[in-house]
């Protein structure tokens, strides 16, 4: 089953898809309450999906971003600071961030990254929904964006990412549930084909089934000591084998292909769930920040005394 949250002349609403049309849920409930409290009866009358402007599909709890692709990691440490392998302790848990669930974005919109970054990178990944009980609702495209320039600075401090990440997410084009992609699991991994385009132009293409951890595995140590929630996004971490720019560009030395630009159109695309378009464009500038009070080594010893 396909679920979508959608924009129509009536407002935003969310629904079913079948057959080439959204049908929504009666009483106007959204996707988040569907995943806490079950499937809803939907409306008998339809509209064709070429007549809504499809969003984001959910509006979630908290995002966790995981790392579980061994080729990425090894990929991007050499393009961010110059690291070559995989930490050893990559291998003993699935790692993840958390990223900012208020700057969430659908398909079709445009990415404002900030205006003073020049090293712009998507990063393709399937996000798991999760449901009640420590179980996996759903599925869908996840687009991690990233100010690769901004994500290096921070880095250095041993914290992070924040700025260089929590400006954009994208998920879409809907949520795939559970059971509708349980025949392409193998081992417990998604067997599934995974391939990002900028312009139309293919630059990676991975396997799902590559991760080192299923998304149970992931789930499970989410939950480990804290508390996960229905409708809490789970993110895979970056595919392999180009599932974004750093990871080239640490593998090639250089930084080809280039970084995202203004009005590019990056378009990420998953067997079994299906495709997410946006457009890249540039936020506001910022200002520059007040500088910062340096300690003065003397005088706090002069302090103390």
């Amino acid at each position: 089953m396909r679920i979508a949250t959608y924009q129509d002349e009536n407002g935003v609403r969310s629904g079913v898809i079948r057959d080439g049309s959204i049908f929504p849920f009666v009483d106007d409930v959204d996707v988040l309450h569907v995943i806490e409290n079950g499937l809803v009866d939907v409306a008998k009358t339809g509209t064709p999906i070429s007549a809504v402007r499809l969003l984001a599909p959910l509006r979630p709890p908290s995002v966790r971003d995981f790392v579980a692709f061994e080729e990425h990691v090894e990929g991007v440490r050499r393009s961010i600071d110059g690291s070559a392998g995989v930490p050893e302790a990559w291998y003993d848990a699935p790692t993840f961030y958390f990223t900012n669930p208020h700057a969430i974005y659908g398909p079709g919109d445009d990415i404002p990254f900030p205006a003073a970054s020049v090293a712009r990178d998507f990063e393709l990944e399937v996000a798991a929904i999760a449901g009640p009980g420590r179980t996996i609702f759903g599925y869908t495209v996840f687009n991690d964006f990233s100010a690769r320039d901004l994500q290096g600075r921070e880095m250095k401090v041993n914290l992070g990412p924040a700025k260089g990440k929590d400006f954009a997410s994208s998920l879409g084009p809907w949520i795939v549930t559970a059971d509708e992609l349980d025949p392409y699991k193998i081992d417990g991994f998604l067997d599934l084909w995974c391939a990002a385009e900028v312009n139309g132009v293919e630059v990676g293409r991975d396997l799902l089934s590559n991760m080192g951890w299923t998304f149970e595995t992931m789930l499970d140590y989410a939950a480990r000591d804290s508390v996960v929630k229905p409708g809490d996004v789970l993110g895979s971490g970056t595919v392999g084998n180009g599932g974004c720019l750093a990871e080239l560009w640490g593998r090639n030395g250089t930084r080809n292909p280039p970084p995202l630009t203004d009005g590019d159109e990056v378009t990420l695309t998953v067997q079994g769930i299906g495709s997410l378009t946006n457009r890249v464009t540039s936020g506001h500038p910022t200002e520059p920040l007040a500088p910062v009070r340096r300690r003065d080594p003397a005088s706090a010893r002069a302090e103390r005394r």
